[in-house]
C-alpha cells in the first residue's frame, strides 16, 4: 500500500468545540485580570504616543523619526475600496470562525483559514487603494524593487553585497536592501526573472506567503499535541491586527517562511513518532527555510530560540538534527557563494548608527517598541500572555501553547535590549509575535468572539485612522 500524501498529515484533530484546558475556566476575577491586562497596555501605547509627540514637538532636541508614535505611520483617517470588505470579512470570522474551525474536518479548516487570511489581508491593504496600499508598496525609492533592475548578475551582486552595506559611497544599496542579508533582495530578483515584474507582483508574493501564517501556527500547535488548541487558534491566526503590516511589507513574506519552516519540522518530529517516511524530506525543508530565514532578515536568528523549543515537545532530535543540515546547506551556499553572514551583520550594525537609530533614543524606543508591537498583537493577545503567566511553569516543557510563547516572547525581549529595532517593531518582529497567538487558546470559550472582534476592531481602527509606512 503506497505511503499517503505527507502534506496532508498535519495533525487530524477531533471535529468538535475544542474544551479548554483546566487554566481557562472563566471566573469573574480572571476575567477582570484580562481587562485590567488590556487596560494597562492601553496605557503603554497612550504613554509612547504622548511622550512620542512631545519629542515631535519645534526645537525639542530630541529626533525619534516617527510622526504618529509609536507606529510608523501618518495620521490621516480614510476610508477606502477595501473598507467594506475589510468589515464584512471580519464580522463573517467573528460570527462563525469558532464554529467553523471547531467543526470542519482539519485540512478544511486550514485550507478556510488560509483563505479567509487572504481575503483579510487584501482587503485590510485596499482601505488605502490599489497603488497606495499595494502595488505600490515596495517600488518606493528605499525598497527592494528599486535595486532590481540593476542586478543582472546575481554571482556578482552576492559576492559584492557586504561592500556595499555601508552608507556615504556612490554605490550603496538602498535602505531594505542595505539593511537585510542578500536573500530578501534575491526573492525579488528571482520573481522578475520568472516575468513577474513590478509592484503588484511581488506585493501577491508577499500576501501569498505571509497567509501562511494563519496555517502553520495552528497546525505546529496541532502537530505538537494540542488539536483542540489549535482549532481555538486558528479564527486569531486569521484575524491578527498583524495582517495590516504582512499587506504589504516584506516582514509578512519573512514571517510566513519561517513559520512554515516551524511547522515543518514539527511535522518531521511526528513523522519520526509514527515511523513515517515523510520525516525525513520535511526535517530538511524545515532547516532551509528557517536557514534562508537567517538571510532574509538578521534578526531570524533568534527564531532559533522557537525551533528548540519545537524540538523540545516533539521529543524527536532526529528533526532537529536535519534541521541544522539543512540550515547549515543554505548557510554553506551562501558562503560559496561570496556572502558570509557574520560579515554582513557586523557591516549592518555600522550602517544601522549611521542613519537614524544613531539619533532616535533608546531610552525612548527601549519601551516605545513594545508599545507598537502590542498594536499589532492586539488585545487578545495580551489577555492570553497574561494567562499564560497566570497559569505559570507547570506543564511548560508539555504544553506548545505556554513554551511557543514563552520563546516568542524571549525572542521580543531580546530584540528589544539589542537596540537594533529602535521604531517600526509591528512589522519587523512579525516573524515573532505571530508565535504568541497560540497563547489565545487560553481565553474562555464563551468569551473568544468578543476577543475576535476586538482584533478586529484594532486592525480596522489602525488601517482607518492612519497611513502605514513601508
Amino acid at each position: 500500500m503506497s505511503e499517503p500524501n505527507p502534506a496532508a498529515r498535519l495533525a487530524e484533530p477531533p471535529a468538535r468545540e475544542p474544551e479548554p484546558p483546566a487554566p481557562d475556566r472563566p471566573g469573574r476575577r480572571a476575567h477582570r485580570a484580562d481587562l485590567l491586562a488590556v487596560a494597562a497596555a492601553v496605557v503603554l501605547v497612550a504613554a509612547a504616543a504622548a511622550v512620542g509627540t512631545y519629542y515631535n514637538r519645534p526645537h525639542s532636541g530630541v529626533v525619534i523619526f516617527v510622526s504618529s508614535p509609536p507606529l510608523f505611520a501618518d495620521w490621516l483617517p480614510h476610508v477606502g475600496p477595501g473598507s467594506v470588505f475589510a468589515v464584512l470579512i471580519a464580522a463573517l470570522v467573528v460570527v462563525h470562525g469558532p464554529t467553523l474551525a471547531a467543526r470542519l474536518p482539519w485540512r478544511g479548516a486550514l485550507a478556510a483559514g488560509y483563505l479567509a487570511s487572504l481575503a483579510w489581508i487584501f482587503s485590510l491593504a485596499m482601505v488605502d487603494g490599489w497603488a497606495r496600499g499595494f502595488a505600490g508598496r515596495l517600488t518606493i525609492p528605499q525598497e527592494y524593487l528599486h535595486e532590481v533592475p540593476g542586478i543582472t548578475d546575481i554571482p556578482r551582486m552576492l559576492r559584492e553585497f557586504s561592500s556595499r552595506i555601508l552608507d556615504f559611497q556612490p554605490d550603496s544599496w538602498t535602505t531594505h536592501v542595505s539593511g537585510h542579508p542578500p536573500g530578501a533582495t534575491l526573492v525579488f530578483v528571482w520573481l522578475d526573472r520568472l516575468g513577474l515584474h513590478g509592484g503588484a507582483w511581488a506585493a501577491t508574493a508577499v500576501v501569498l506567503v505571509g497567509a501562511l501564517v494563519a496555517v502553520a501556527v495552528p497546525a505546529t500547535v496541532a502537530l505538537l499535541g494540542r488539536p483542540d488548541a489549535a482549532r481555538a487558534v486558528l479564527p486569531f491566526a486569521v484575524l491578527t491586527p498583524g495582517a495590516v503590516w504582512i499587506g504589504v511589507s516584506a516582514d509578512g513574506l519573512f514571517a510566513g517562511t519561517t513559520a512554515t519552516g516551524l511547522a515543518l519540522l514539527a511535522l518531521s518530529a511526528k513523522g519520526f513518532g509514527l515511523g513515517r517516511r515523510y520525516a525525513v524530506p520535511a526535517g530538511l525543508a524545515a532547516g532551509v527555510l528557517l536557514g534562508f530565514g537567517i538571510f532574509l532578515s538578521y534578526g531570524l536568528v533568534l527564531l532559533g530560540l522557537l525551533a528548540v523549543a519545537v524540538a523540545i515537545l516533539g521529543r524527536q532530535w532526529r528533526a532537529a538534527a536535519l534541521a541544522v543540515i539543512g540550515a547549515l546547506v543554505v548557510v554553506g551556499a551562501f558562503a560559496w557563494a561570496g556572502f558570509w553572514w557574520l560579515d554582513g551583520y557586523h557591516l549592518v550594525v555600522e550602517r544601522y548608527y549611521q542613519g537614524v537609530a544613531l539619533v532616535r533614543p533608546y531610552s525612548y524606543w527601549v519601551w516605545a517598541d513594545l508599545a507598537a508591537v502590542t498594536v499589532a498583537l492586539g488585545p487578545a493577545v495580551v489577555a492570553a500572555v497574561r494567562r499564560g503567566f497566570a497559569t505559570g511553569p507547570r506543564g511548560l516543557l508539555a504544553d506548545p501553547v505556554l513554551l511557543l510563547g514563552l520563546a516568542a516572547l524571549l525572542t521580543i525581549v531580546f530584540a528589544d535590549v539589542s537596540g537594533l529595532s529602535k521604531a517600526e517593531t509591528e512589522r519587523i518582529w512579525l516573524p515573532f509575535g505571530v508565535w504568541l497567538l497560540p497563547l489565545t487558546a487560553l481565553l474562555p470559550r464563551p468569551g473568544r468572539r468578543w476577543w475576535l472582534a476586538a482584533q478586529a476592531a484594532t486592525a480596522l481602527a489602525v488601517n482607518h485612522l492612519l497611513l502605514t509606512g513601508w
